[in-house]
């Protein structure tokens, strides 16, 4: 059995495990107590590294077959040192991973005024957070002529029972007024797992996936869906001008790009693994409202 290294324990990560353990050896990069205890929790070997420090990486080297990154980018900057390190940690070694698959963010995209774009539309980030992952991404793309087989999932915002925005409902944060509101793009983050797993078969070269489900939904209108689905309030509404204004910098870059992302590569080459086909559906399908809603209080 070939080994997987996971780095980063992030909740998609652990959603994938079940569906690696059996196929792979699991062995996950931690550095420190915590990440340790929950690879224990989850039945996974540690390592201990830190991506941050390259002088511990040594001992990846010529380790797994496979990997599995999640880690983020540091919190600042233009580019992502973290897989830089440990892309030249697996270079010294004799043998290097034959794949990596790597979640990296629609927000690469920028803004593109609702319109419906594909894998090839123009990577024109706007933010210091999307910049950082398209460094990375072009980072993995020289890392491709190792040879490796490298598979980018551009996931969009995820959510799950536990990942929903209520506390912002709660809270009455507004949103833009129809005439003014963009589109958004969602992927549940058990679906995300799978596409995760799926991925870790893929051989040849390098690839891009939009890692999102079938419909794109205007900022509103998901949180008016939120709003019914728990029997919260709806959040006001605002200009985009005057909301912008009220909003944090991070809720703020979200709401000031707009776009509708196709899956149709995904669904072709990677198989129609997707369970919940859009975040609509979803609510739609859950539990209890009310019971539901005392749950994440």
């Amino acid at each position: 059995m070939q080994t997987l290294l996971i780095a980063g324990l992030g909740d998609v990560a652990r959603r994938a495990i079940p569906l690696l353990r059996g196929h792979w050896r699991l062995l996950a990069l931690t550095h420190t107590p915590e990440a340790r205890r929950l690879a224990r929790e989850l039945g996974v070997r540690s390592i201990a590294a830190d991506l941050d420090r390259a002088d511990s990486l040594g001992r990846l080297a010529a380790l797994a077959q496979a990997i599995l990154y999640t880690a983020p980018p540091p919190s600042s900057g233009e580019h992502d040192p973290r897989l830089l390190n440990l892309l030249s940690a697996l270079r010294k070694a004799n043998s290097i991973p034959q794949r990596l698959v790597y979640i990296s963010t629609s927000g690469v995209y920028g803004d593109y005024g609702g319109q419906w774009i594909d894998e090839c539309a123009p990577c024109r980030p706007r933010t210091a957070r999307a910049r950082r992952r398209l460094a990375a991404e072009k980072l993995l793309r020289h890392a491709a002529a190792w040879p490796m087989t490298v598979t980018i999932l551009r996931a969009p915002g995820i959510y799950a029972e536990d990942r929903l925005p209520l506390d912002r409902l709660r809270a009455g944060t507004p949103a833009a007024i129809a005439a003014d509101d963009g589109f958004g793009n969602h992927i549940h983050a058990d679906d995300l797992a799978r596409l995760c797993a799926r991925a870790l078969r893929r051989k040849g070269g390098i690839r891009i996936y939009n890692a999102c489900d079938d419909e794109p939904l205007r900022f509103g209108d998901w949180f008016d869906l939120l709003a019914d689905r728990f029997a919260l309030p709806r959040p006001p509404r605002l200009p985009l001008a005057a909301l912008l204004q009220t909003l944090s910098p991070m809720q703020a870059s979200f709401l000031a790009e707009s776009r509708r992302i196709k899956n149709d590569r995904l669904k072709r080459e990677l198989g129609d693994v997707l369970r919940h086909r859009s975040a609509r559906a979803f609510l739609a399908t859950t539990d209890d409202a009310l019971a539901l809603g005392d749950k994440f209080r």
